[in-house]
Formats: structure tokens, sequence, C-alpha cells
């Protein structure tokens, strides 16, 4: 009896006390850290209400989810090496990666045999530029690009004219495009590559590429193309293109990161030097062990987009359409980017004339887009891309790209338009130059003193 007694009272005694401590806690806790129920997100510094509408399309894509259906299995239980030729985790391995090779050949119009994977675009046209112009080195000391070229691409070109190749940089029009004049002027009997990107990453324009395949064809100079934003989104043929080499990435076309191709023309046969030393992987072109999930990804994105893009591009159309007209309506002074009439539709590139643009993307934090302008700490220079065409200064600095794609939907789109109207006005009412103009001022004509 005594010690039930005890019992209890040390129960009642311990229970005070472990109440006692925890209101002590949260009280605490509460004068350290109060808490706030705010909704919405902070990250780098900037709060917005919630996730914005995503409208960058050529930086990524999201992935289908019947892509992700594909790939799932050679994540969990078909999870062999691909080059392990003892059992059957290898074989299935192996089988995957073959057949996603015959669905990226058929995209493109190609032999599953004249696909080499790799891990993206960059290192494709890096095995492109660098492999060709190494391999021939002994009689091939020059090649042509152009000044509106991936910047993987103008490195390597860098890096070769470094090593005492020489280079020549085709410029392009006010429509972003090259003047076929200038690239059969330029070809010597030293040229050994020429590489024309057949959709810009920036401004969306598409290279006359059956034309420039016609004349190195008729000059015998092999071509190479960066197709990593036309794959999937236009007809691409590497015949009807006479393409050589021919770069392509998975996750522009709602597959996987880390994964992309190299189209290598087998007839007449085109040779690289390997920039990567190991296993032999890729018929030595490419060493390392192929990830088999993220081919079997790109492989069935290349299958969708084969089936759907007809009715990818009918509906993406409409949607620039939409966005385009509906800003159109309530701004003036927006200008297109680019050739509208040889151009891929999901790509939008405007400039707002009197807004400056990283003001603009700031504003803009409902809506993820990219600028055109590269912003360093350093230094805010317009994008080269941009100043290539020649747009004014003032004009470069303001573009923003707008990236349409598969998932987006009309009410982001007109969603998008509300909020452009709405900063676009906000900063144009700060902006003393947009007063002047509304008054009728030339500011063109306005001699700046410097004081």
């Amino acid at each position: 009896m005594a010690s039930k007694l005890l019992y209890s009272n040390l129960r009642q005694t311990l229970t005070r006390s472990t109440h006692f401590i925890h209101r002590q806690l949260l009280s605490t806790a509460a004068a350290v850290e109060p808490y706030e129920d705010t909704p919405g997100i902070t990250m780098k510094g900037v709060k917005i209400s919630g996730r914005p509408l995503y409208l960058d399309v050529q930086a990524t894509s999201p992935v289908d989810p019947r892509v992700l259906d594909a790939m799932l299995p050679y994540y969990l239980s078909r999870f062999g090496n691909p080059h392990s030729r003892t059992h059957l985790y290898g074989w299935e391995s192996d089988m995957a990666v073959e057949n996603s090779r015959a669905q990226v050949a058929s995209l493109i119009n190609a032999s599953p045999k004249e696909i080499v994977y790799t891990s993206g675009a960059t290192e494709s046209n890096n095995i492109s530029v660098k492999g060709v112009m190494h391999f021939y080195k002994d009689k091939k000391k020059h090649m042509i690009t152009t000044q509106t070229e991936h910047k993987c691409v103008l490195d390597s070109c860098r890096h070769l004219q470094q090593e005492g190749f020489d280079v020549t940089y085709l410029p392009v029009g006010s429509d972003g495009l090259i003047d076929l004049k200038n690239l059969r002027a330029a070809i010597r009997p030293d040229t050994g590559l020429v590489s024309i990107m057949a959709v810009n990453n920036e401004i969306g324009v598409v290279q006359p590429v059956e034309e420039i395949g016609k004349i190195c064809k008729e000059f015998n100079v092999p071509f190479h193309t960066d197709a990593a934003q036309a794959l999937g989104k236009i007809p691409v043929d590497v015949d009807k293109w006479n393409v050589s080499l021919m770069s392509l990435s998975g996750h522009k076309i709602y597959g996987p990161k880390g994964v992309g191709a190299l189209y290598l023309r087998r007839r007449p046969r085109i040779r690289v030097e390997p920039q990567m030393n190991g296993g032999g992987q890729e018929r030595g072109i490419r060493s390392g062990t192929v990830p088999t999930p993220l081919v079997v990804g790109m492989g069935a994105a290349c299958e969708l987009a084969l089936k759907e893009m007809e009715y990818d591009e009918k509906r993406i159309t409409a949607m620039q359409e939409r966005l385009l007209n509906g800003i159109r309506a309530k701004l003036d002074g927006v200008v297109v980017n680019g050739s509208m009439e040889k151009r891929y539709a999901g790509n939008l590139n405007l400039s707002f004339a009197y807004v400056e643009g990283e003001s603009l993307l700031m504003g803009l934090k409902e809506v993820a887009v990219s600028s055109g302008s590269a912003c360093t700490s350093a230094s805010l220079e317009p994008s080269y891309v941009l100043r290539a065409l020649g747009v004014d200064e003032d004009m470069a600095h303001t573009s923003i790209r707008f990236g349409i794609g598969r998932f987006t939907t009309e009410g982001e789109i007109d969603r998008a338009v509300e909020l452009t109207v709405q900063q676009v006005e906000k900063l144009r009412e700060m902006s003393p130059l947009y007063e002047m103009v509304k008054e009728g001022i030339n500011i063109k004509d306005i001699q700046w003193a410097q004081h």
C-alpha cells in the first residue's frame, strides 16, 4: 500500500514537472523565433507568393510523365550495366539502349548505327568541332561558324584558334539569318568544317540549313549543326540537310538532363578524334558507361516528339500569337528580335523600349523567363546574339525571352501578358525618357552633356 502511494505521488510530481518544462520550452522558443503564418516562397533573397509560371522552355523542359514511366524500371529492377555481356541484367539494359538509339534515329531519319550517346549537346558540340579539326589537322586548318552560335561552339572555336587554326565567324543580318553568299565566299581549300546551328537558342530563328548543306556538299566540306533547339520542334532530316554531324540534347525535348547524342554520318564517313579516353564505349568516340535510364528517357522523348510534333507546333504557334498580340494590344514600343517568318514559334524574344531588362525580370517574379542580357558581377553587357543582329544597345538591354512548350496553358499565357504589361507600364512611369518620347521629343537627336 505504501509503495502504491509512493508511486502515485511520484507520477503526479513528474507529470507536473514535465508540463512545466514543456511550457517553459514553448515560451522560450516563442521568444527566440516568433511563428509567422505567412504564405509564399523565399529563395535567394526573393520572396514570391508561390511557384511562378514557367515560360523558359529553351533553358530546359519538364520531363514528360510518359518519359519518366519509361525510365523508372531501369532505376529499380533493370539496373544492369549495358556493357555487362555475361548475364541477363546487362543484356536487357543493352537491348534498352539499342532500342532508344533507334528511337532517336527515327526522329532525324538516320540509322541507329549513326547515333553516339553523350552527356548533352555541349559535349556533342565539343566532339564535333574539336574532334573533326584535330582528326584532319594535317590537311585542314580552317573552319567556319557564325557570330550567334551557342557559347560552347564559340569557345571550342577559340580553343582551336589558340592551337593555330583559322576560324571565320560569319555575320548575320538584322533578322538573325546568315547570307549564303558570305558562306560560299568564306570556304577555302583548307576548310575542314562548317558549324551553324539550326535553331538559335536565344532568338529562335531557323537558319536555312538545307541550303547550307547543299553548299557544303558542293565544296565537299563536312557540315555540323547544333540541333538541340530544333529536335522534336521542327522536322529534322539528316539527308535533306546533308549534315555530317549533328548535336542533340535530351532535356530540351521533355527528356531527362545529363544525356544527349551525336549524329555521325557513316556514308560518306566522317571521322573525329575522341575527346575522352577510357573503355572504348560508343565505338571509341565517347568512352564511359552509357546511363541506361537516361538514354531510355531520351529515346522515349524522341518517340513522343515524332508522334506529337505536328500537334505541338499548331498549339504552340497559337499560344505565341496569343502572347504577342496580347502584349502589343496594350503596349507600344514592343519589338520582336529576329525573323518572324523563319523562327520556331515557341521562342519569342521581345525588347521593350524605355525599360531596363534586369528591372523587368526582377519585377516579373511570378513568371519564370530569361533575359537577353548577360549579367555579371563586374559589368552588364547586352547579349552578344542581339549585338550581332545590330540591335541598339539600349534595346538589347531590355530583351526578354518567352519560352512556350507542350505543357503551357492559355491561362498561363494570359497571366503572363497581364503581369508583363503591368510591370512595363510601372517602369515606364518612372522613366524620364518615356515621358520625353510621349511629349514628342526624339531622344536620339539629344546631345547629352558630360559632367
